[in-house]
């Protein structure tokens, strides 16, 4: 062999090693991030296992990671204020079933009229959050439901800002242009910074839709929140977003299961499907409450029910009159 070839041979193989041990140092790097990340945010709920009604419902059933089986989610927005818990100012429901290649995304709308669960009192569901924390706004979710929920995440609305701008901002298809604290929103493709995308998804007194218009929002900019982190490629911005995460959510998800839902459960994904919760407004002694029927409450029980479930036929999205 010539001493050219040879030493282009030891160079090439040499410049593979360096590649691979780069390599690998990101990944370490990422992997050691992502712990230190999920040991941060990590809280466990102190409440009792829900049981449904429902007797087709396995309630003490924790989903098993290797079998892929479908979960859901709660995020909780919280308008957080100092000395003041806040309340739950955004509450979106996740079904994740990667059997279905989706995730079904819907809103319970703040001003829903409900039990308080530990409370002893009829309320507007985002107050549970004020009276008792993510216990009592999570067992209020599960009786109106009548669904355990398996995972939560709570975003200080802060937060939120800084999470869009570490992404990279998130893109929205605006249905027609209103004016929210001084800034305008003009029809058509917008791109949203972190402030932006918080008053984008606020607006609902000039939305004809009112607050379903409102939730409509918060579903896009989460959908489009989603798709940017899990595109972001750039060290620099997926420690930042890291950080980020580490400050402003928590969780009771742990290290394990994060790794899953990265590495086996989000190539099974390939969609988002939304549906909406609908009822009346109507005022009871001064206070103004959506009041959600018995009927579309046992029809979003329903739809749950059939998305988690592999192989079942799907419950009509529509909403109940």
């Amino acid at each position: 062999m010539k001493r050219r070839t040879r030493k282009m041979l030891i160079w090439t193989g040499s410049s593979v090693l360096a590649i691979l041990l780069i390599g690998g140092g990101f990944v370490w790097y990422l992997y050691h991030s992502v712990h230190q990340v999920a040991d941060k945010i990590y809280e466990k709920p102190n409440k009792p296992v829900y049981v449904s009604k429902d007797p087709d419902i396995k309630n003490d059933i924790v989903p098993v990671f290797d079998n892929l089986d479908a979960f859901n989610v709660l995020v909780m927005g919280v308008d957080q204020r100092e000395n003041d818990r806040g309340r739950s100012d955004a509450m979106i429901v996740l079904t994740v079933n990667p059997s279905k290649h989706s995730i079904l995304m819907f809103n319970i709308p703040r001003d829903t009229r409900t039990e308080i669960v530990g409370h002893g009192t009829v309320d507007k569901i985002n107050h549970a959050y004020a009276f008792g924390g993510v216990d009592m706004a999570i067992q209020t979710v599960e009786n109106f439901l009548d669904y355990p929920i398996d995972y939560y995440m709570k975003v200080n609305m802060e937060g939120f800002e800084r999470l869009i701008d570490q992404v990279g901002g998130v893109t929205v298809n605006n249905p027609y242009s209103f004016n929210m604290q001084g800034h305008e929103f003009a029809k058509g493709q917008l791109s949203l910074n972190g402030k932006e995308a918080l008053l984008y998804s606020r607006m609902r007194y000039d939305d004809p839709r009112g607050d379903l218009g409102r939730n409509a929002r918060q579903r896009e900019i989460l959908t489009e929140g989603m798709k940017s982190s899990l595109s972001l490629s750039n060290i620099v911005k997926v420690q930042g977003l890291l950080n980020e995460v580490g400050d402003s959510v928590k969780s009771n998800i742990t290290f394990e299961e994060m790794k899953t839902f990265i590495t086996d459960y989000r190539p099974n994904i390939d969609k988002i499907d939304s549906v909406e919760i609908k009822g009346k407004g109507e005022t009871i002694d001064g206070i103004w409450y959506y009041i959600i029927p018995d009927a579309e409450k046992n029809r979003i029980h329903q739809v749950i029910k059939d998305h988690l479930q592999a192989g079942s036929a799907s419950a009509p999205l529509t909403a109940a009159k």
